[in-house]
């Protein structure tokens, strides 16, 4: 079950905005995670949100999510249905997307989607913060909006997962959107929604990891396509990894 949330927002000052390195081992979890494809898998969420995917992709990627055993189907919230009865009795939980791929959505809607897709059976939401919010220095609005979606999932028993949109920000905007979305509840930072002008970077998800520490997870996702890939955004600080194309990577160490 995800953590709890107070219902207590605690504004965010400079002085919070500092690094926690000592609770991570990426070394350690890279060796870990690197040791067969089965364990590269595990801390893949295999991923389809392409606004045209089918009925019978979605199945496809279920499929493949099975036979390959990844950490979540990431979908669309049309297909959530879909992909928890496909799931069902497999203990592969489904991620569905909210706020998506905008970060604009009002707190209302982000509640009531959080709230239905997690009575459907959905198990882990990843958010887009809201941008132009964080852009605009109303940081009570961001933390407000995660923390809202945060307490919907955690009651539920879900984890969130709170999307920044890294290459639309100054360092500065990434070092605070990252600890204000902890602060709201977030059980993992993510980069990108893969839709943005760039996707994840090394050095963004080392940034983020340099937030968290060990107070949450650090998710890569956006141009994620090739072992080398997953292996950087590893050794950077990332303990789950987004991608659609999961079957090829771990293809590359040998699965079938």
């Amino acid at each position: 079950m995800g953590k709890s949330t107070t219902s207590v927002i605690t504004p965010i000052s400079e002085a919070d905005l500092e690094f926690d390195n000592g609770s991570f081992d990426a070394a350690g979890f890279t060796r870990q995670a690197m040791t067969n494809w089965q364990t590269v898998a595990a801390v893949i969420d295999h991923t389809l949100l392409k606004p045209d995917a089918t009925r019978e992709q979605v199945e496809g990627a279920c499929d493949e999510v099975v036979r390959y055993r990844f950490a979540c189907a990431m979908v669309n919230p049309i297909w959530a249905s879909t992909a928890v009865a496909m799931l069902s009795g497999t203990g592969i939980p489904v991620g569905v997307v909210i706020g998506f791929p905008l970060g604009a959505s009002l707190v209302s809607t982000l509640r009531q989607e959080a709230a239905a897709l997690a009575r459907m059976g959905v198990r882990e939401l990843d958010m887009v913060i809201p941008i132009g919010q964080l852009k605009s220095g109303n940081h009570h609005a961001v933390q407000h909006a995660v923390h809202a979606a945060a307490t919907v999932a955690h009651h539920h028993g879900a984890l969130l997962k709170v999307i920044l949109e890294t290459a639309l920000l100054t360092v500065e905007e990434k070092l605070r959107g990252a600890e204000l979305a902890i602060q709201g509840g977030a059980d993992f930072l993510k980069t990108s929604t893969g839709f943005a002008s760039g996707g994840a970077t090394a050095p963004d998800v080392a940034l983020l990891r340099g937030v968290a520490g060990g107070r949450c997870g650090v998710k890569a996702s956006g141009g994620i396509r090739k072992l080398a890939d997953v292996r950087a955004m590893l050794e950077a600080g990332a303990n789950r990894i987004g991608a659609s194309s999961s079957v090829a990577i771990v293809r590359e160490m040998g699965a079938e």
